[in-house]
């Protein structure tokens, strides 16, 4: 049922309601509702300090460092380690060449009876030299087939040469059919008694040089050819 003008209110209700609502408000237990037990009170917490710890000393009184943040890493840096026993660096090896092997001197050189190389200054203004890695004696070849300048070291006469002249016969083995031949020089054979000994240091076949040989290979001192005594090392 509807009507047409405005209700009434009874008189009081508005006043009672704003009472109980008051209450309610003030504390659940007095609309009814189970009162929630109250809250431990909170208690304050000592803070101890960390005891300061000195920094370890080493056997000499000096204070031992210790490791610090690597800066902008977050991380910590590694403590310096000592060397470990490392084996004594071995000589680096040059490159093995098989090659055939011949021996000339200022008796069969050219122009004969002379000590003229074909690139004199490479390390002798002339045909020398004692064996050494500081003084290589001479070695003739093409120089297609080893690059002037380059340091061999010959096992078997336990000597190093250098290429620094041309060889007739090592040009044309080389560019006929690619055979390796080196020619060595054989110091003091100014006549004819030094062929005797070129013909006997001569191997039947090829042997294995080095090519750029390092320093530290065994050396000796004892020439090739002198005083009509001809010696392989």
């Amino acid at each position: 049922m509807t009507t047409s003008g405005p209700r009434r209110r009874r008189p009081g209700a508005s006043t009672t309601w704003s009472v109980v609502l008051g209450v309610c408000l003030l504390g659940a237990a007095a609309c009814g509702a189970d009162a929630e037990p109250p809250l431990p009170p909170v208690t304050s917490v000592p803070v101890t300090t960390a005891p300061t710890i000195p920094p370890p000393v080493t056997s000499s009184g000096a204070p031992a460092t210790t490791a610090r943040p690597s800066a902008g890493t977050g991380t910590t840096a590694a403590r310096p380690r000592p060397p470990a026993n490392r084996p004594p660096a071995t000589l680096r090896p040059g490159r093995s060449f098989s090659t055939e092997l011949t021996f000339y001197s200022a008796y069969d050189n050219d122009p004969p009876g002379t000590r003229a190389i074909a690139y004199p200054g490479t390390r002798h203004s002339q045909a020398g030299g004692t064996g050494t890695f500081a003084d290589p004696l001479t070695l003739a070849t093409d120089p297609r087939e080893i690059p002037v300048g380059t340091v061999v070291y010959v096992p078997t006469l336990r000597k190093y040469f250098v290429m620094e002249d041309d060889c007739e016969q090592c040009i044309s083995d080389w560019g006929g059919s690619r055979t390796p031949h080196i020619d060595l020089y054989m110091p003091n054979g100014d006549d004819s008694s030094v062929t005797a000994c070129q013909h006997q240091l001569t191997p039947a076949g090829r042997v294995t040089v080095e090519l750029g040989a390092p320093a530290g290979r065994p050396v000796s001192s004892t020439p090739l050819w002198s005083g009509g005594r001809c010696s392989a090392g």
